[in-house]
């Protein structure tokens, strides 16, 4: 299916000359199986190797090259001394000093009386020039570039690899077509891509690497634009699917208003509206509902639930974990039980006649609303007619999970939430194809949370005040404790969170509970409801409880080495307090030294609860290859592109994106065939799969 112009840059890197089955592995691991992956993978420096003019106006400690008279081999009696060979730059003694030494090859390489070109870090150590295993040492001065590119490596892979496997490669790669329009390229001062890559292949200063670079921000719009094509083919397919028309009568959802104990939100009732008029066309609705931590997305997801089991359709709500599945199952039949609407949990753990009896429900129609892990979508569940299907925390799934579950019956409506505000150009990346609804605002009459940052060493303090607050005869409070490892680890000086709580239990007793990824399902729920009905006061965790997780009487909370985790973390943490009325306490404790990075982090946390604002910061301080830790998330990566510096690219080829699609929607124009190729090039081959199959 791939055109044959893009044959090269898909061969498999083993083909290159000289990168035998040991390179190759190397290589892949850092940079992907084809060519193409070893190109997209960028120089992080450039050394400039220029001639030493004068090494009395030199500065030691930088790069450069220099002609030695090799003069004398000074050979180590152990192995513990390094091996030396002297030498004369005209008048000036030179030292190189080789450990771990081949003697042998610095013999043949070095021959006393010949004339070599040396290049390498320039050091002055006791008042003597030092060269430490030169990078090159040869003949004739031509061998050594004059500008070298520096490549991020992986162990056992060095430099001169990489570098040998761009090189190799660049001579042949091919002159595409161009899809960029004209006048854009103009204004953006843009070259064509075949110059593009070999440019930024060539660095010969600091500017040259930079991300704002015109060369670097051709291939990284390049990038985007193949992802915003991507996207927009995949929804115009969507849109063009047919889907149940899911418009209730209204008696349950008015109903459900009336028993409600509080006044829905403005954004609320706006982003139910806006739902039920989506649900109610005649396509496939697939809706992302971001919410703020607190902001009441379950409520929503209720109503909109309770519309399609009006409409005579069933509903499934799928949610990451057990402990948040069965606190959904608790609200849910809260307000569905007094409707006479049947709601159900399907998780990993109903085995035997229970699971079989609940299947055949399901298969009947006899279940109004599922609930469930991940196993309301295996293979012998199976739906009388399901209309709806809700996503809690998206990015705890893969799409192709999201997938799975829509395609148990065709034109199933899709509604997908997060409580993890997600950055705007994270959200165009990776939910372009979806329509989008943000709840903005929190229920009437919550305070703010008090967010402080304190040192480790006042840990005694904070253990104090905490039990003069849980034992407070009149007003007792409950205390979210969160750690961020299991167990000891050599790599880690973090405590693990079985240590803290048995510190804890020693004064505490047993109103300690502990609750960490690592314990059975069954036992994190006996622990996490003994903590929701009041029975232990202090709930020490790892990050299990970061979502979802709703104890209203909990109003304190404690992150140990909070300057460890990202701005989303922290913030989707402290989102489990300040859910009642009451007024409450988020205690960040850091350790030792805290970077640049840390104390930003620290100080935003400090400033605002505001979700949003702290997404943007999140990208700007970490990068978007680790918000949210897209790397498990599902969350578009980038080779070429940087969404914390190239956002304003993403929006330009989001708006250019739709121009071309509604200009030209089966990409049939020469534009359109250029831009196929480009699709193809960053392989996106299931977006012409969607062209050719409409």
């Amino acid at each position: 299916m791939r055109p044959p112009i893009l044959n090269f840059l898909f061969k498999d890197v083993s083909s290159l000359s000289g990168i035998g089955p040991k390179f190759a592995k190397l290589i892949k691991k850092l940079a992907g199986s084809y060519i193409v992956g070893v190109l997209w993978h960028l120089p992080s420096g450039v050394n400039y190797r220029g001639l030493v003019k004068s090494f009395d106006t030199f500065v030691p400690g930088q790069v450069g090259t220099f002609c030695m008279e090799v003069a004398e081999h000074v050979i180590p009696s152990s192995r513990r001394v390094p091996y030396r060979v002297l030498g004369m730059c005209g008048a000036q003694p030179i030292e190189l000093v080789f450990f771990n030494y081949h003697k042998q090859y610095v013999a043949e390489a070095l021959p006393i009386g010949s004339l070599r070109w040396i290049s390498g870090k320039i050091e002055l150590n006791y008042g003597k020039i030092q060269v430490m295993h030169p990078d090159y040492i040869v003949s004739d001065l031509d061998k050594i570039p004059e500008y070298e590119s520096v490549y991020p490596l992986t162990a056992g892979l060095s430099g001169k690899i990489i570098a040998k496997a761009v090189h190799q490669a660049l001579p042949f790669v091919p002159q595409l077509p161009e899809w960029l329009d004209g006048p854009f390229m103009k204004q953006e001062n843009f070259h064509p891509w075949r110059e593009s890559l070999v440019k930024v292949h060539h660095p010969k200063s600091a500017e040259d690497l930079s991300p704002l670079h015109p060369a670097r921000r051709r291939l990284a719009y390049d990038e985007l634009l193949a992802n915003q094509l991507a996207l927009l083919i995949s929804r115009q397919k969507m849109k063009r699917k047919r889907g149940f028309k899911i418009d209730g009568d209204g008696h349950l959802t008015n109903a459900l208003l009336t028993q409600l104990p509080y006044q829905l939100t403005g954004a609320q009732t706006r982003v139910i509206s806006e739902i039920k008029k989506d649900a109610q066309s005649d396509y496939k609705m697939l809706r992302l509902l971001q919410g703020d931590v607190g902001a009441g997305k379950t409520i929503v997801a209720l109503f909109t639930m309770l519309n399609a089991v009006e409409a005579g359709c069933q509903a499934v709500l799928m949610a990451p974990t057990d402990i948040l599945a069965r606190q959904h199952l608790t609200t849910f039949k809260r307000f569905c039980d007094p409707l006479g609407v049947r709601v159900e949990l399907l998780t990993g753990r109903e085995k035997g006649k229970k699971r079989n009896e609940l299947l055949e429900d399901i298969k009947n129609g006899n279940i109004n609303i599922l609930i469930g892990t991940h196993a309301v979508f295996v293979e012998d569940v199976s739906y009388q007619k399901l209309g709806l299907v809700v996503i809690d925390e998206q990015h705890k799934f893969g799409v192709a999970q999201r997938l799975a579950l829509t395609d148990k019956q065709k034109g199933v409506d899709l509604l997908v939430m997060t409580a993890t505000p997600i950055p705007r150009t994270l959200a165009l990346t990776t939910y372009g194809d979806m329509d989008m609804s943000i709840l903005d605002e929190k229920p009437v009459g919550r305070k703010p949370i008090d967010t402080r940052v304190l040192p480790v060493s006042k840990l005694d303090e904070v253990v104090q005040k905490i039990y003069d607050a849980t034992t407070d005869g009149c007003k007792k409070t409950q205390v979210y404790w969160v750690c961020p490892l299991v167990e000891e680890s050599e790599k880690s000086d973090l405590m693990a969170v079985e240590k803290r709580y048995a510190e804890l239990k020693n004064i505490f007793g047993d109103k300690v509970g502990l609750v960490h990824g690592k314990m059975k399902g069954a036992q994190k729920d006996a622990i996490m409801a003994e903590f929701a009905a009041g029975n232990l006061s202090v709930l020490v965790s790892t990050t299990v409880i970061e979502v979802g997780v709703d104890v209203k009487a909990a109003t304190l909370m404690v992150i140990e080495h909070a300057e460890r985790f990202g701005l989303a973390q922290l913030h989707q943490l402290r989102g489990r307090i300040g859910r009642g009325f009451e007024q409450s306490v988020c205690l960040l404790l850091y350790a030792g030294h805290l970077s640049d990075t840390a104390k930003a982090r620290l100080k935003i946390m400090r400033e605002t609860e505001n979700g949003f604002l702290i997404a943007e910061e999140d990208l700007k301080l970490r990068g978007a290859g680790e918000v949210l830790g897209s790397k498990q998330s599902g969350f578009q990566e980038f080779c070429l592109a940087d969404l914390s510096v190239h956002g304003d690219l993403l929006l330009t080829a989001s708006k250019d994106a739709k121009m071309i699609l509604n200009m030209d929607a089966d990409l049939t124009t020469s534009r359109g065939q250029a831009l196929k190729i480009l699709l193809y090039l960053f392989q996106k081959d299931q977006a012409i799969l969607t062209l050719k199959s409409g």
